[in-house]
């Protein structure tokens, strides 16, 4: 969020990441394809008899409607149509404010199951005596708002303005806290990571240094027999991403590896490590590229590569930088051409800046806004402003980036301090490991959550 709110992203930017932890993901559930052909019935064999189903039953009662669109009753506790229309413009401010009619009854049926997953968390939390006070939420809505330059009231009117509410963020926010606090107390106590595990993860890191290393996510889908589905549906979810829908969204929705619930984070890995299939596009993509489909045995996968690296040898890109951005806006429907005698004295100003010091003088004499942030690893940028910052010194500013109706940017080097490429610390490796088991326990809860949990639609 910090470096979001640095390049100069709209109001919807800090919106976006409360708003669902699958918020884009759940865009493509419509393209997702139905389950393979039931097997033919079996034979009979002694102590089993075959089900004998009519081809056309006749039906008694009232069936469940195939999309249901009413409430929900989760252990007693209700979930309204509200709820699910304001989450749902959520995510269409997300989205830009935009989603694509033909994917919206999918998408609410995403919407409600997440309200679901939400509701069991906050009970679970309150049958262990867990407390989460407005207290607590209100610190975060006035981080929330304040990230995006807003006050918590000036937020609550911005949602109510796009049809959705400041209740349905707290709502959510109160799930993640009660969540989190119920891991703290009943998963994080129970988990234990020895010292000799933390020291054969080091003496393997040293054993390896000098050796490439990729940080590869992953969305795998099953072909259960049919290859040629699993290919449409990662192809249909690759389309999104290129749309600009978030890959780690898509991979906790749809991915049926186990690295799903963590948005398809493979970790850092060396090629020797992957199915050959894999590793040799892994090594012909650049970091935030993101592959075709692969076939692989059983399945179809799309890789998208995050970072590359050596093991333990010095890179520039883990340089810290603090940085001071200035931004100019145009006012709605200036064109290009209108702009374009501005944007040329503004990519001027930039060359010749004279150092950090000349970003206050740039953005009083452009009327523009000026942002500053500190301890931001030059590897965390977007892959494209790494390139251009790479062989930068400090005092010199980018390019102008962005766009007329976006705004427009520089980003100026105030500090530079590069970074000692030693292995990670015991504590750095236990926490690590600590959490990564503490991840799969939750997810084991929550599961059993979901079994035992009485849920009635409406």
């Amino acid at each position: 969020m910090a470096f979001s709110g640095l390049l100069g992203a709209h109001a919807r930017t800090g919106i976006a990441v409360l708003a669902l932890g699958v918020a884009t993901a759940a865009l493509a559930q419509s393209q997702t394809t139905a389950s393979p052909e039931s097997p033919a019935p079996e034979a009979s064999a002694p102590g089993k008899r075959p089900l004998n189903l009519p081809e056309n039953p006749q039906l008694f009662g009232t069936t469940l409607p195939s999309v249901v669109k009413a409430t929900a009753l989760v252990n007693g506790d209700v979930i309204t149509q509200s709820d699910i229309d304001q989450r749902l413009a959520l995510l269409a401010i997300s989205n830009g404010g935009a989603i694509p009619a033909d994917q919206m009854e999918a998408l609410r049926q995403q919407v409600l199951r997440n309200l679901i997953d939400e509701t069991l968390q906050i009970q679970a939390a309150k049958a262990d005596k867990i407390k989460v006070t407005d207290a607590d939420v209100d610190k975060t809505v006035e981080r929330v708002a304040g990230q995006n330059n807003q006050t918590a009231e000036q937020l609550a009117a911005f949602l109510k303005s796009h049809g959705s509410s400041i209740r349905s963020i707290r709502r959510q926010i109160e799930g993640e806290i009660a969540w989190t606090r119920l891991q703290q107390k009943r998963i994080e106590s129970t988990v234990s990571v020895g010292d000799d595990e933390v020291k054969a993860v080091l003496d393997k890191l040293n054993a390896s240094k000098g050796a490439d290393e990729y940080r590869v996510s992953e969305i795998y889908i099953s072909a259960a027999g049919d290859e040629a589905k699993a290919t449409a549906t990662a192809n249909q979810i690759l389309a999104q991403i290129k749309n600009g829908a978030s890959f780690a969204g898509y991979a906790r929705q749809y991915s049926e590896a186990s690295t799903a619930a963590v948005g398809g984070d493979l970790g850092w890995v060396r090629p020797a490590q992957l199915p050959p299939q894999l590793a040799s596009v892994v090594q012909s993509l650049k970091p935030g590229q993101v592959s075709v489909p692969i076939e692989v045995p059983g399945g179809v996968s799309i890789i998208a590569l995050q970072d590359a690296r050596k093991v333990l040898t010095p890179d520039p890109r883990n340089a810290v930088l603090s940085l001071k951005q200035v931004s100019i806006s145009f006012p709605k429907g200036t064109t290009r051409d209108q702009a374009a005698p501005v944007l040329a004295r503004f990519a001027e100003a930039a060359r010749t800046i004279g150092g950090c010091g000349g970003a206050d003088k740039m953005a009083v004499d452009f009327h523009g806004e000026i942002v500053s942030s500190d301890d931001l690893k030059l590897r965390d940028l977007p892959p494209a402003l790494q390139d251009i910052m790479l062989p930068m010194q400090v005092g010199q500013a980018t390019p102008p980036f962005g766009s007329v109706e976006e705004g427009v940017r520089t980003l100026v080097i105030c500090g530079r301090d590069e970074v000692d490429p030693s292995a990670p610390t015991f504590d750095q490796v236990y926490a690590q490991l600590n959490e990564e088991r503490v991840n799969v326990r939750a997810r084991h809860y929550l599961r059993d959550l979901r079994r035992d949990a009485v849920i009635e639609f409406r």
